[in-house]
């Protein structure tokens, strides 16, 4: 087991700079330091320092769900393994030793790690009112059981690890039922702190009203829908998204995000790739612009291209225009997922008539028409994740929808060999 991945960087992990903090002298911070009796202004440096963590290889994700789930192709020049590995050419496997998931899986356990000392600070703290202290400890429960349910999408039935608060006794690999469940009981607590909390930091990409314990409880809610629909929870993902944001008419960006900038010490968006680049770029799978229905205007999400890009025998002719700067935000969770989350329960309730309308919401805001197809489950299942493939594209929803509807031979082959996979392995680090 190596360690190296649970161990918490505080220089560079606090140090990133999208909430633009004054983090002081970090110089000679230690874990002992923050753990002991934190300041307000120490633990408010623990949140930054987590919510820019955040981001870190967060474009590694896009690429790694999106490619296996044929919606964009990572063409490099320098590093062909995003169209050979990913896409099984060739008899390609998925390396447990590879970038694609040692890096992604490092990133995301630090950020847990980070929200692992985070509550041991905020709990130690004699420096901090009980309410403050509920405000941090909810707030590093929910950052956690996210950066778990990333990661999990990736593994999926090869499992993660659920504790690693102690580096020297991690605990097992836990499966994908039972790491759904403890992400959930995570999120549960996490409401709880909210409900007695002051929230004493700010958070970047968190914008009124999701800057106080109301508004981070209705984020927290917002995740749980998403978690309960994978668990096929459908009547608690109904009562989780009433207590949510959801606004089944409102807009469909409303929701809280992982912000970029360009200030010292900041991050920009890596996932961005101007229109019609050579070289290294992002360009949407064939399939994008094939299957997408007459007048659906998400056709805009995908531009053609000037010229065609191709490498490795891999081409595409439209860029991928989701992140259209290197500044722009990326979703952690809006209410067009929610409204489509509402729609996905509602078929699998039988509450037809209240599907209908949640989908034809999504759809005449996109410039279709009403849906006018068969009123059965499975086509209405079929037309959901329609919807989401077009309002959702690369926000790293599309790989784990197919599979969590088995349909996973549905998505396109590229080339004779090809695979789609249906899991990443685990690190080679985490073999046993």
């Amino acid at each position: 087991m190596n360690k190296i991945y649970y161990g918490v960087l505080l220089g560079s992990i606090l140090s990133l700079g999208a909430c633009k903090k004054d983090y002081g002298d970090l110089n000679h911070a230690t874990v002992e330091q923050f753990a002991a009796n934190a300041t307000v202004s120490e633990l408010n440096n623990l949140v930054s320092g987590t919510e820019s963590g955040m981001r870190s290889n967060l474009a590694l994700y896009l690429d790694d769900v999106g490619s296996i789930g044929r919606e964009l192709y990572h063409l490099s020049i320098s590093e062909p393994r995003y169209v050979t590995d990913l896409l099984g050419a060739n008899g390609a496997t998925l390396s447990n030793s590879n970038f694609y998931i040692t890096n992604e899986w490092a990133s995301r356990y630090q950020v847990i790690k980070n929200c692992n000392i985070l509550m041991q600070s905020a709990t130690n703290s004699k420096l901090v009112t009980g309410a403050q202290r509920s405000g941090y400890i909810g707030f590093a429960r929910m950052i956690k059981a996210y950066e778990l349910l990333l990661t999990l999408n990736l593994t999926d039935s090869n499992g993660i690890r659920v504790d690693v608060s102690d580096p020297d006794h991690l605990g097992p690999i836990v499966p994908y039922d039972d790491a759904l469940t403890a992400i959930a009981s995570l999120l549960d607590s996490s409401k709880n702190d909210f409900s007695t909390a002051d929230v004493a930091y700010t958070l970047a990409g968190f914008n009124p009203p999701f800057n106080d314990a109301a508004g981070l409880t209705k984020v927290n809610r917002a995740l749980a829908a998403r978690v309960a629909v994978y668990r096929q929870k459908w009547a608690d993902a109904q009562t989780y998204l009433s207590q949510s944001f959801y606004d089944p008419q409102g807009d469909p960006g409303t929701g809280v995000y992982n912000v970029f900038g360009t200030g010292s010490g900041d991050q920009l968006n890596s996932f961005f790739v101007p229109r019609n680049s050579g070289g290294d770029t992002r360009v949407a799978h064939p399939s994008y612009a094939a299957d997408i229905l007459s007048g659906d205007d998400r056709i805009s999400k995908a531009p053609v291209r000037n010229q065609i890009a191709l490498i490795n025998g891999i081409s595409g002719d439209r860029d991928v225009w989701v992140y259209t700067s290197n500044t722009a935000p990326i979703p952690i969770i809006r209410n067009e997922e929610l409204q489509l989350i509402r729609a996905e329960a509602a078929v699998q309730l039988n509450q037809y008539p209240d599907a209908l309308v949640a989908i034809n919401v999504v759809r005449q805001r996109h410039n279709l028409p009403a849906y006018a197809g068969p009123i059965t489950s499975d086509a209405l299942i079929t037309e959901i994740l329609y919807e989401r493939r077009y309002s959702l594209y690369c926000e790293g929803h599309r790989w784990v929808d197919m599979r969590r509807y088995g349909r996973l031979s549905q998505l396109p082959l590229d080339q004779p060999g090809d695979n789609v996979w249906t899991k990443f392995p685990l690190p080679v680090t985490e073999q046993s």
